[in-house]
């Protein structure tokens, strides 16, 4: 079992990570802002149901990309980020409501959601923080709702730089959305068409049970 760390050190992690995105707002924008997440969008929608506009949370939503494009699709999307400045950005750039709330304080309404669109992101939260985290979108997940997840892959867990991160492989992960009461229904690695140890990215597609562990 890993050590638990004291809530000064968690205040540290998200508060370092988030300065680190917050200095680099405008350089992180322009260099991803071009990527082509097609594949988690496509994976992330055919999991919903296609007989209605969605209200979707894009959780930790950046500078609004992703935003944008739901909202193209017809949907109802939200932004989350825990960053300010991402949170002003995504709101201009998708004219979307975002919410500025630090993944480990979060304050979401039951049953909002049709799906949860989580690209990138959830990686940050600290192991010891994961189950609780995802509880809270569980919670604001609706009845049979989606979460979509996309992050690096690995087994390790500590600081790269200035940013904190929690790297997992599929059987690890699929414990900790278990815990809080979540099913895998698919996933897949990326980039598509490179041999596996090319692929750092593990995409992951959960649903909402009832039953939480």
């Amino acid at each position: 079992m890993k050590k638990q760390q004291p809530k000064s050190v968690l205040d540290r992690i998200e508060s370092e990570t988030l300065d680190h995105y917050e200095q680099n707002a405008l350089s992180f924008w322009e260099g991803t802002r071009d990527h082509d997440v097609t594949q988690n969008i496509e994976a992330f929608i055919a999991a919903l149901p296609v007989t209605k506009p969605l209200n979707i949370l894009d959780f930790g939503c950046g500078p609004g990309r992703d935003l944008m494009t739901f909202k193209l699709m017809g949907h109802n999307p939200i932004g989350l980020d825990g960053s300010k400045a991402f949170c002003l950005m995504a709101k201009k750039y998708s004219d979307c409501n975002t919410l500025n709330q630090q993944f480990l304080h979060l304050d979401l309404k039951a049953h909002k959601f049709d799906g949860i669109f989580a690209n990138a992101s959830l990686f940050h939260i600290p192991s010891q923080e994961l189950v609780s985290v995802l509880k809270v979108l569980h919670h604001s997940l609706r009845p049979n709702g989606i979460l979509f997840s996309s992050n690096p892959r690995g087994n390790q867990e500590g600081w790269s730089g200035q940013r904190y991160g929690h790297y997992m492989e599929l059987e690890i992960f699929e414990y900790y959305l278990a815990q809080a009461g979540f099913k895998v229904l698919n996933h897949y690695y990326r980039p598509a068409g490179k041999p596996r140890e090319q692929q750092p990215w593990l995409a992951v597609i959960s649903q909402r049970e009832e039953k939480i562990n």
